[in-house]
């Protein structure tokens, strides 16, 4: 016999998701707030929660700043690398962590484990040294490759657990009816790899586009920034903070991100799931 829900339990824990979501989402709508104001309200010792006094003032700056489209394009390129290599390593690094039994298999999952460990500061200098000697700095290229051996670690640990998910009868019977091995992988694991793909991807996208130190150390060069160097621009030395800019630019900075999500969400949202469990 089913067991009825408690409706008080039931109003309790709505009330509690929603007053978490608004803690959740308030950072958000201040953000916006603040990038659609003026000057004098973003001075004013009393907050205003509701932006009375609007404007595009702080976007027309950021818009019409060549350095925003330039670090735009930047940060696009970088995470697009990203994101392609690190999916493309850690698939197959996955499917052979999960598909065979090979000498020293448990030292690489091990290995994986202890690399994502490492500070990162702790090898910035090494870094610096290596992308110099190769003449990339200030390069797409030189930050894309430090970013790829960051994320893909990440990503086979997650995706590993995905491949786990996936009978491997299902690829014996593929080869039975005459698919080679590699043509199971790609015809059966792949597409119900979807979730996971889609759910690793986010992941090392977000990485790849909200890091700050490691873009600092590799890119010098006035021309050659990401978004979130080119936000340190709004405030100088010599310079009050232009928090209205800020706002602006971090608010277009978080669009792409929020948009990724829109368009994703309920892979996303399978992903973690099937993550979360081993069938």
């Amino acid at each position: 016999m089913a067991l009825k829900p408690n409706p008080v339990r039931r109003s309790a824990a709505n009330i509690t998701g929603l007053v978490f979501g608004l803690l959740w989402i308030f950072p958000v709508y201040w953000l916006v707030n603040n990038s659609l104001v003026t000057d004098d309200a973003l001075q004013s010792r009393t907050p205003s929660f509701l932006p009375l006094d609007f404007t595009w003032a702080h976007y027309e700056t950021v818009l019409h700043d060549s350095r925003f489209w330039s670090a735009l394009r930047m940060s696009f390129g970088v995470a697009l690398i990203v994101v392609v290599a690190a999916l493309l390593f850690a698939f197959f690094a996955s499917m052979a962590l999960s598909r065979f039994r090979f000498k020293g298999r448990k030292i690489v999952i091990i290995s994986v484990l202890v690399i994502q460990m490492i500070p990162a500061e702790a090898m910035f200098i090494s870094q610096y040294k290596m992308i110099d000697s190769w003449h990339l700095l200030n390069s797409v290229l030189g930050l894309s490759l430090l970013y790829i051996g960051a994320s893909v670690p990440f990503t086979i640990w997650m995706l590993k657990g995905f491949v786990d998910g996936v009978p491997v009868e299902l690829e014996e019977s593929a080869m039975i009816d005459g698919c080679s091995r590699m043509g199971a992988f790609f015809r059966v694991t792949f597409p119900l790899l979807g979730s996971g793909l889609v759910a690793s991807g986010i992941f090392a996208f977000l990485a790849a586009w909200n890091e700050y130190t490691l873009a600092l150390v590799l890119l010098s060069s006035d021309n050659s920034k990401t978004l979130p160097l080119w936000i340190q621009g709004f405030s100088g030395q010599n310079q009050a903070t232009d928090w209205g800019g800020i706002m602006a630019g971090s608010t277009l900075m978080a669009l792409p991100v929020i948009i990724l999500f829109v368009i994703v969400q309920k892979k996303m949202a399978q992903g973690l799931v099937a993550g979360a469990v081993k069938g």
